[in-house]
């Protein structure tokens, strides 16, 4: 018996056992996907007669110790993953930044067209991975074709159950983890750097980040009445979001009132009598680089986010407000406010905009430098907010 099961430890180590779920793990005889006491003294044994190597034999152990993980996903999903994590597709394009962040950008072997001819065309590498289709419009022909052992995709329920029942059966685990609201970043990002064994380079990270959110939180919590303001998809006329939205979360922790915050929806497009009676002090425009060109790594001048600046401001809807009145309109790059590994930089733009009194001395800009050249391993370039909030500085050319 003891023979046979040692056999059948080494042809797992060779073909690959496959499991109900069809994920490989080496050194699981049994096809439970996890490697048992036994089953790594078996593969010991197998090395010591030179049967499998020494290297092997380090992945076996390894897998023996460290897993499985199961964690909760970002789609309230209970996932479990049984060895590591060495090849990965992306689709929200959101979920970029934070697999750059932790250092996995070489397990990245499938990337979105949207994301690599449009939203990130600058990020180090993705030019040189394979594509797999639109962010809406999976190529799962192709994901197959890369066999990845994870693939993180929308949080949407629907969105993560469909695509889990076309990939689970190529042994492909599918990882809910969009990264968009600002709150719940921290725990998505120790989901995914447990799966990854990053953990340390998260931390860090995480570190790093939340002392300048925190500040902001400390300066302006006891603010009452706080600063009305309305953001704006700079692509869609009076298109706005609500409860827990990208552009009500990153409102909120910058000490602001979103003038759509009690609206139920996540994607809205106002009325224009709602947003002249709510009156904003504050307006920003949040501008993808792709549809406007005013903002992006690319852009080196503000004169496109001038003039939209001086168009906008004639609307009917807007032209009266007090933020027109008294020169609080400004525009973001839509990037930073969506995706939730960056919207802390935007955060700390209009904090700095709502009460430049309380924060001076803060230089959004340096911060957002740091962030490029340190966690994402890139030059800083571009233009990213107008009018340019330095230190000590609020003029509106920037």
């Amino acid at each position: 018996m003891r023979t046979a099961l040692l056999a059948l430890v080494c042809l797992s180590l060779i073909s690959a056992t496959v499991s109900a779920q069809n994920i490989v793990v080496p050194g699981d005889a049994d096809g439970d996907m996890i490697v048992s006491d036994k089953e790594l003294e078996l593969a010991e044994q197998s090395c010591d007669e030179g049967k499998i190597t020494s290297d092997e034999l380090e992945e076996i152990r390894h897998i023996h110790e460290a897993y499985p993980i199961t964690i909760v996903d970002s789609a309230n999903r209970v996932v479990t993953i049984y060895k590591p994590v060495e090849r990965i597709i992306i689709q929200p394009t959101s979920s970029y930044e934070p697999i750059w962040i932790l250092g996995a950008q070489d397990r990245v072997v499938g990337v979105t067209n949207t994301a690599k001819d449009l939203a990130y065309t600058w990020l180090p590498g993705i030019q040189n991975k394979s594509a797999i289709g639109e962010y809406n419009e999976l190529d799962y022909e192709k994901i197959i074709e890369l066999n990845p052992d994870i693939a993180l995709v929308s949080n949407s329920g629907i969105e993560t159950k469909k695509i889990d029942e076309i990939l689970e059966p190529s042994g492909i685990t599918v990882v809910g983890a969009e990264f968009v609201e600002l709150e719940t970043f921290d725990s998505e990002l120790k989901n995914i750097a447990e799966i990854l064994e990053a953990e340390e380079r998260a931390e860090d990270f995480l570190a790093w980040r939340n002392e300048y959110i925190n500040s902001v939180k400390e300066k302006t919590n006891e603010i009452d009445p706080r600063v009305r303001v309305y953001g704006e998809w700079a692509h869609v006329e009076r298109a706005t979001g609500g409860k827990t939205s990208a552009i009500d979360s990153t409102i909120k922790v910058a000490g602001g009132d979103n003038i759509a915050g009690d609206l139920d929806e996540y994607w809205i497009v106002l009325d224009p009598e709602f947003i002249m009676t709510e009156n904003p002090e504050v307006i920003f425009f949040a501008a993808w680089e792709d549809m406007l060109g005013l903002t992006g790594y690319y852009v080196d001048n503000y004169e496109g986010a001038m003039q939209f600046v001086e168009s906008a401001t004639n609307r009917t809807d807007l032209k009266d407000t007090s933020a027109v009145q008294n020169g609080g309109v400004y525009v973001l790059d839509a990037g930073c406010v969506l995706t939730s590994a960056r919207n802390f930089v935007p955060t700390l733009y209009l904090a700095k905009w709502f009460y430049p009194d309380r924060f001076e001395d803060l230089d959004p800009e340096a911060v957002h430098k740091e962030y490029f050249e340190k966690w994402l391993g890139i030059p800083y370039q571009g233009v990213w907010a107008y009018p340019q909030a330095s230190a000590r500085s609020r003029e509106w050319q920037g």
